[in-house]
């Protein structure tokens, strides 16, 4: 009885929204200007890498890059989407990162009569370029997307040959967010684990898996020598202040008041991956020197700021 119910439910949403496609004027026959909904911040940086920028027509909260977006509509939180919401747009493409939701609205965009495409997840060198692939694939642009693959491939690699550089790997801890409780810090299985594993840093918390609240005993007794954050969490948090906090107050980290922040979307891990994780290994290693990866027309500015 409940499936049914549920199935109602659906039909009716995926009916409403359709209704409101109809009614858009430039959903009448005969037009065909792509309009694409990207959900996910590194299918959106990918899209646009690609030069299909002007066909996106919305993105959702965890899009922050480039800043051409800054002007298209926001579908919300990738992860509490609305199928109404996405299809009021009369999109005719649905681009989302593995891991959207939730399920409810997901089937419905599934069931609805537009091209929905899952890019799928990773956090690796082999993930980024497999979502460029598969993007490049769906929008028609196969060999743009394999040179962009390659230049892409080519700056991990070079990265591989500065990590090796290392002679005593340091460790640190991510920390997502500060609220009234233990911090949220990340273990293994994320993407901070991911960035820090390019970056040729240990994860002093790889013991654990996914984000969870700190453990003041765990933190202490893994001693990471430098806090990483994101720029646009914690209000602004200085070192000062974050340090002070018992979780940290102890640590290596503390005592040489090593903060290090970075931009949100770079834990999405698009093209920008490979650039993000070598001045994250600059920043923490910078008795090596490293010469700085050759720019490329999707990276953008500095990425790591120090506090």
């Amino acid at each position: 009885m409940r499936g049914a119910v549920r199935t109602v439910f659906l039909d009716i949403i995926m009916a409403a929204a359709a209704l409101l496609l109809i009614m858009r004027p430039d959903a009448a026959a005969g037009a065909t200007a792509p309009r694409i909904v990207t959900i996910g911040g590194a299918v959106t940086e990918i899209v646009f890498a690609l030069g299909h920028g002007d066909e996106v027509v919305a993105v959702d909260q965890t899009s922050s890059f480039p800043p051409a977006i800054k002007d298209k509509p926001n579908v919300g939180y990738m992860r509490t989407l609305s199928a109404e919401g996405v299809l009021s747009l009369a999109p005719t493409l649905i681009l989302a990162t593995e891991g959207s939701g939730p399920p409810d609205t997901i089937a419905v965009l599934r069931r609805a009569a537009v091209p929905f495409v899952v890019v799928p997840e990773g956090y690796d060198a082999a993930a980024v370029l497999k979502k460029v692939r598969v993007i490049a694939k769906v929008l028609g642009e196969t060999a743009r997307g394999e040179a962009m693959a390659r230049a892409i491939a080519e700056d991990f690699e070079t990265l591989a040959a500065q990590r090796a550089l290392i002679r005593q790997r340091r460790k640190a801890v991510f920390v997502l967010a500060i609220g009234s409780g233990a911090p949220t810090v990340g273990g293994s299985r994320t993407s901070a684990d991911g960035l820090m594993a390019l970056a040729g840093v240990d994860n002093a918390l790889a013991a654990a898996e996914g984000f969870k609240p700190a453990v003041v005993e765990s933190v202490l007794a893994a001693a990471p020598e430098v806090v990483l954050t994101m720029i646009e969490r914690n209000h602004g948090m200085d070192a000062k202040t974050l340090f002070a906090l018992p979780a940290f107050a102890g640590t290596p980290a503390a005592r040489d008041q090593r903060l290090l922040r970075i931009p949100s979307s770079l834990l999405a891990f698009g093209p920008r991956t490979a650039h993000a994780a070598h001045e994250l290994t600059a920043a923490i290693y910078p008795e090596l020197k490293l010469e700085d990866l050759p720019p490329r027309p999707w990276t953008g500015d500095a990425v790591v700021a120090h506090p």
